[in-house]
């Protein structure tokens, strides 16, 4: 039962693990002894936050682009370069979009889709040998999908594109949950709440008291709430979970 919350040891990749919830997810798990990649678009940056979460465990950059399908594969191949086997994935990259439903453009929902919804496809296809070489019956390897209460319910703002994708992201994961099951690789999802996040932080500064105060538990989420689910879900604790979508957001979505 010692071990039973522990990924000491076993290998990680984040993607949009450079900032917010992917920081958030990133740095629970290199202190919690995981040998984690992070991914992000802008190179410098990705090289940056690894070299401050190495201070405290093991980080290693892997910038990608991953709105574009060879930049996964090429990701991909980066990290079976350095690692045989591939214990937990995280897909969180992803990007949002608001505007009026008059207004909203075309590229918005390129961008959007590409991103949050065929990027988590792409990558976690190109992986399944690393995941599979790092799955056992008693430990399956493990995919983690970053929703979205936005894709759970109707969000307030007008962000049409986002929380339609996190909606599909949700249920792209039950499909890969059966798909993979075989393989003793489970595929859940995380659907988070306010946290405080660059993609956040224009909400939070108009409306942080609304919020907390619609929250049954009454504030924002923090960055050990992030790390807490992430571990249990990549942990022994969570090795019989798969095709869940789990609601990270203070009782928001689950007691309206």
């Amino acid at each position: 039962m010692n071990d039973l919350f522990s990924i000491e040891g076993k290998v990680a990749l984040v993607t949009g693990g450079s900032r917010g919830i992917g920081l958030m997810i990133a740095r629970g798990y290199v202190e919690a002894g995981a040998r984690v990649y992070i991914s992000s678009r802008k190179s410098e940056v990705c090289q940056e936050v690894a070299a401050e979460l190495s201070r405290v465990g093991t980080c290693e950059a892997l910038p990608a682009d991953l709105g574009r399908e060879d930049e996964a594969r090429r990701l991909a191949a980066e990290l079976a370069s350095r690692e045989s086997a591939l214990h937990i994935l995280v897909n969180n990259a992803g990007a949002n979009w608001g505007a009026p439903l008059a207004e909203f453009p075309d590229d918005a929902w390129d961008k959007v889709l590409a991103l949050n919804v065929k990027a988590v496809f792409h990558l976690t296809r190109a992986l399944l040998p690393q995941l599979e070489a790092a799955a056992s019956h008693e430990d399956p390897a493990r995919v983690i999908n970053v929703g979205s209460i936005d894709g759970i319910q109707v969000p307030g703002l007008e962000t049409y594109s986002y929380s339609a994708s996190k909606a599909a992201v949700h249920h792209l994961t039950r499909v890969l949950a059966r798909k993979l099951a075989p393989s003793r690789i489970t595929v859940n999802a995380i659907a988070p709440g306010p946290f405080e996040s660059k993609m956040m932080a224009a909400t939070l500064d108009q409306f942080r008291d609304a919020i907390v105060a619609g929250c049954p538990l009454g504030r924002i989420g923090t960055p050990e709430d992030m790390a807490g689910i992430t571990i249990y879900l990549g942990s022994r604790a969570g090795a019989y979970l798969t095709g869940a979508v789990i609601p990270v957001d203070g009782g928001i979505s689950t007691t309206r």
